[in-house]
């Protein structure tokens, strides 16, 4: 099943740069959560009622290519997807973008697991797992 593609954009601040005048390599993965927080917010869900629910998707694996810098006040754009869904699992694919000049700044993915408070192994839940998948398909960007 194909999920949507969402698209978040933003200016990369002076705070995010470092002694080169680039973005530091580990904001990269501060900007793919906020790509990860504006998917579910886009498909209906939000994080927040994940946790008072009980959950948590927990970072299991995490890998970034960087193919290009970024530098200060830099319009970016994430794009965030879902690459695997499955029972217990949740992959997301980013894709950073200088929106301005379309260069390819770094592409990863997150691997999540679901846990419960006592960071148990549990099954997404399912109103989770709807959001996700019951999606109009003329919304989001395909």
């Amino acid at each position: 099943m194909p999920f949507p593609v969402i698209d978040l954009k933003f200016r990369a601040r002076y705070a995010e740069t470092d002694q080169m005048g680039v973005i530091y390599y580990s904001n990269y993965l501060v900007w793919f959560e906020m790509g990860r927080a504006e998917y579910c917010r886009q498909m209906g869900f939000s994080y927040a009622s994940l946790e008072t629910d009980g959950y948590r998707l927990m970072v299991a694996d995490v890998h970034c290519r960087y193919k290009s810098p970024a530098r200060y006040d830099d319009t970016i754009r994430v794009e965030t997807t879902i690459r695997e869904l499955k029972k217990k699992t949740l992959t997301f694919d980013y894709k950073v973008f200088n929106d301005a000049t379309e260069r390819l700044l770094a592409q990863g993915y997150t691997k999540h697991v679901c846990t419960n408070h006592e960071q148990k192994l549990v099954r997404l839940p399912d109103t989770f797992v709807q959001c996700m998948t019951q999606f109009p398909h003329d919304s989001p960007k395909q």
